[in-house]
């Protein structure tokens, strides 16, 4: 019988296969189940190669609104994916192969696998589909499911009762809220538009009608008010832009001709990152543009490079040319349009009212040799078109300056404050100067000290709520008062917001991040994170302390709850515990509802330890400590230092098993294989003593890892990629400490490196040096010595350590000259040294059978020195 109709005769009503509950049953149920027998008689054996692929990565798909049911995906590197639904009390699971896009309705659970949509009867457990869906989407204040077939767009009831099918559907959009549904057609080659309001579901309003151009890139206002969109010939040239305000039913229609302030041929561009956008007035459509010459000029022969240009040649290819992505303000009710960005001030921000746009140039003060220039920043009034500077050499980091939500101001971070620009009053107030904490912390990788962040206001713009390293704030925007909403100083906890569920964390609007108003008045959901590997959530609410929804000793994410916020569901695991969903009741208790990789119990485990040691300025720091699985304590074991820079916070991340790895490193399969695995924290960096520094911190964390007796200290690996191999290195010229040692994608050579350029980006590296990672501060020519002293090419002679370098040959970060050079040093040298270079392979190996022949020659390498397994002939070969 088809199914193509979707009638309620047609529905194949189909319940869960016995064998899937089965096989439920067997792979997860019993294996939980208290059995003294099996406890005893359980053998576990060591972990290869083979079983690997049995191992799968749990993600929390979302959970019903009623908090009654939560879909969870468990994931595999074969692609056997499978979506499940559980019951949180009810001991009910169902299972979809390859699922995918899902919704919870009132009373179903809908996934689409390939072109098969599942309507699961929650209470029923039947599971009914409809074969040949190419989409479909969920209106939640209706409770209707639109779905497109090949034929017909079907409105219906999740659990049946078809509302309305429409034939000749080729494209739909449903608006914000689900009250209103966009749909367009295609019949006898001409194209349709219409507009259906789910609470009068039998009209249909016609707004466009026999077409020859389809409608692409839909997009509403934010409360779904009114909708604009493109019309695409052919040639996919959007030759008209639309806007259509449904309370009086007014279409607008704006062709490129008509847009003033160009002398060239302008297009619309449909552009994923700029897209359309509408004011909550309704009143202004913004939209993105590209002019075209009308003679092309010819690119001279050969590239011209001018030691004056602003931006050297390869990065203004790939980022200079704004004529290609400009910004444009449709006024439809006046019939006008302008263009608001242009080559002189390319970058936009929007007001949170949509009243003012910030312009910017972001070459401005270059020729400079940070990773991003400063900038001057104009604000343009979009109803006189009127622009005045209001900021004048601002860090033009995106995080740096942010507009409130509701529009009344424009928020920057600069010398170590946070400033608050009016813009009715056009003033500028310092509101953190008088706070007795720092607005600054570590929070990026391999970055400086920096902003810890502003991740929104109060109701209407009230206060902004900014973070310190362990509190949020809420301040005035005046700077006339302060408070500290949580309690983290005291204990050393960092509170942040946590996410939305099943909301993307980073919003833009063109070049701005887009932060939202939070209502203090109810509660905040917290994520939180100790100095001890303690992680979790909390619950906040005005005039209260913090309250732990869960906080443990492990790693805890992923926080999901429905309408009522009584129920919260979360994933934790540690090294030692795969994955688990978890659940806190309304009654405080905490259940466990799945458990991932359950076949862990047949073998040997690791665990993993926090360790704490001092550099040799005795400054504290910190590392995770992986054990060995089945360790012995009367054993000595082989160790692999793993680097990069703050590794402390991997102590609780489970790792799945695998060789598919795209730096050749897994810490699971070496635990496994009897390793014990360091990865130290270094984050004292010198300046301009990068590499000393690292070297100083790595040596201290190995030998208070030795300490314990368990380690040998004869058997100790190195490894490390990119910055890691850098580190790594360089660090074997500084200590004999190391057997050996693997560096992957690193700089051996600063400076030559210092006037490299990295093609992934078109920017020269002299960033790296000046700032950010080396610190060093000066060039070359002003500090040789810095670039000479903590540079592994200049210090190779030094080198005992047996080395295995690899890099991807085409890698755009990093230069694989870099590994040749050192490779050649060490080579001329008469060092021990082999050299792995990956066709076709950038920064990270991407290919699997590469990833799978990195990852067994670095475990052969390690085995080969650390465990004195002499059979890789290649090893013996290229190293007598």
């Amino acid at each position: 019988m088809s199914t193509n109709n979707f009638s309620s005769k047609t529905w194949n009503h189909k319940a869960v296969c016995p064998t899937v509950i089965l096989f439920l049953v067997l792979l997860f149920i019993l294996p939980l189940v208290t059995c003294p027998l099996w406890g005893q008689v359980v053998q576990k054996k060591q972990l290869t190669p083979p079983d690997y692929h049995l191992w799968g990565r749990l993600e929390i798909d979302r959970v019903s609104s009623d908090e009654q049911w939560v879909a969870y995906k468990m994931e595999y590197e074969s692609g056997n994916d499978t979506l499940f639904v559980i019951h949180k009390d009810k001991n009910k699971t169902y299972s979809f192969a390859k699922g995918g896009v899902a919704s919870f309705t009132k009373k179903a659970f809908v996934c689409l696998t390939n072109s098969t949509l599942h309507i699961l009867n929650l209470a029923a457990g039947t599971d009914n589909i409809i074969e040949n869906v190419s989409n479909y989407a969920y209106s939640k204040e209706n409770d209707l499911l639109i779905i497109q077939t090949k034929i017909e767009l079907i409105i219906t009831n999740p659990l049946g009762g078809i509302k309305r099918k429409i034939q000749d559907v080729n494209n739909f959009s449903l608006a914000p809220h689900g009250a209103q549904l966009v749909y367009s057609t295609l019949s006898n080659n001409q194209y349709g538009l219409s507009i259906i309001d789910f609470n009068k579901i039998k009209n249909t309003i016609n707004i466009l009608k026999g077409n020859t151009d389809k409608f692409t890139a839909f997009t509403w206002q934010n409360e779904g008010k009114s909708i604009s969109f493109f019309s695409n010939s052919d040639q996919k040239i959007n030759t008209s832009l639309y806007y259509y305000i449904l309370k009086n039913q007014k279409l607008f229609r704006l062709t490129p001709d008509k847009l003033s302030g160009t002398d060239t041929t302008a297009v619309f561009i449909h552009n994923p990152v700029f897209k359309i956008t509408i004011s909550d007035d309704l009143k202004k459509v913004f939209f993105c543009f590209k002019n075209i010459q009308s003679k092309k000029e010819k690119k001279s022969l050969p590239e011209i490079w001018n030691a004056n240009d602003k931006w050297i040649y390869p990065y203004n290819e790939k980022e200079g040319h704004f004529e290609n992505r400009l910004i444009a303000l449709w006024l439809p009710e006046a019939d006008t349009a302008v263009g608001l960005t242009t080559n002189e001030l390319p970058k936009i921000m929007l007001s949170g009212d949509y009243k003012y746009a910030i312009l910017s140039n972001p070459k401005a003060y270059e020729p400079q040799f940070a990773r991003s220039g400063p900038r001057d920043y104009y604000i343009l009034n979009l109803e006189t078109l009127k622009k005045n500077i209001f900021l004048k050499k601002q860090p033009s980091e995106i995080k740096l300056i942010i507009p409130s939500p509701k529009g009344k101001y424009i928020a920057y971070f600069r010398e170590n404050n946070w400033w608050v620009y009016n813009i009715k009053t056009n003033t500028h107030k310092n509101i953190t100067q008088t706070i007795s904490t720092s607005f600054i912390a570590k929070e990026e990788v391999l970055g400086a000290e920096s902003a810890c962040g502003n991740p929104g206001w109060s109701n209407d713009d009230n206060e902004i709520l900014l973070y310190d390293q362990y509190d949020i704030w809420a301040v005035k925007p005046d700077g006339s008062f302060a408070r500290r909403l949580t309690h983290g100083k005291e204990r050393k906890i960092r509170y942040r917001i946590a996410a939305f569920p099943n909301k993307n964390e980073l919003k833009l609007t063109y070049d701005s991040y887009v932060i939202d108003n939070f209502y203090l008045e109810k509660e905040l959901f917290l994520r939180a994170q100790n100095e001890d590997g303690k992680t979790g959530f909390f619950i906040w609410k005005n005039n209260f302390l913090e309250k732990p929804i869960v906080f443990q000793d492990s790693f805890i994410d992923q926080l999901f709850y429905g309408d009522k916020k009584k129920n919260f569901f979360y994933k934790q695991q540690r090294f030692d515990q795969s994955p688990q969903l978890k659940i806190k009741t309304d009654s405080g208790q905490n259940k466990l509802l799945f458990r991932s990789n359950p076949q862990q119990d047949k073998y040997y485990w690791g665990k993993s330890e926090l360790i704490e040691y001092q550099n040799s300025k005795n400054r504290n720091l910190k590392g995770a400590l992986l054990y060995p699985a089945n360790f012995d304590p009367k054993k000595k074991y082989p160790m692999i230092v793993s680097i990069y820079e703050l590794e402390s916070m991997y102590l609780h991340h489970y790792v799945n098993p695998t060789l598919n790895d795209d730096i050749g490193f897994n810490p699971s399969v070496y635990t496994t294989q009897g390793y014990f695995v360091l990865l130290p924290d270094i984050i004292l960096y010198e300046n301009a003593d990068t590499g000393i520094s690292a070297a100083d911190c790595v040596i201290a964390a190995t030998k208070k890892a030795v300490s314990s007796g368990f380690i040998n200290p004869d058997k100790i690996g190195l490894t490390g990629h990119s910055w890691g191999g850098y580190e790594t290195s360089f660090i074997i010229t500084q200590t004999q400490l190391f057997a050996t040692a693997v560096a992957g994608a690193g700089i051996t050579d600063l400076k030559s490196q210092y006037f490299g350029i990295g093609k992934a980006i078109g920017l020269s590296d002299m960033w790296r040096y000046e700032g950010v990672q080396w610190r060093i501060n000066k060039t070359p020519f002003e500090a040789p010595l810095p670039y000479d002293r903590n540079s592994p090419l200049s210090n190779a002679e030094k080198v005992n350590t047996p080395l295995l370098l690899w890099t991807g040959k085409e890698d755009g970060t990093v230069n694989p000259d870099q590994s040749l050079k050192y490779y050649l040093a060490l080579r001329r040298l008469n060092k021990k040294c082999i050299m792995l270079l990956y066709p076709k392979e950038d920064h990270n190996l991407m290919n699997p059978a590469n990833q799978i022949d990195l990852s067994n020659r670095m475990q052969q390498w390690f085995d080969y020195f650390l465990k004195d397994d002499l059979t890789s002939a290649w090893i013996s070969d290229g190293t007598k």
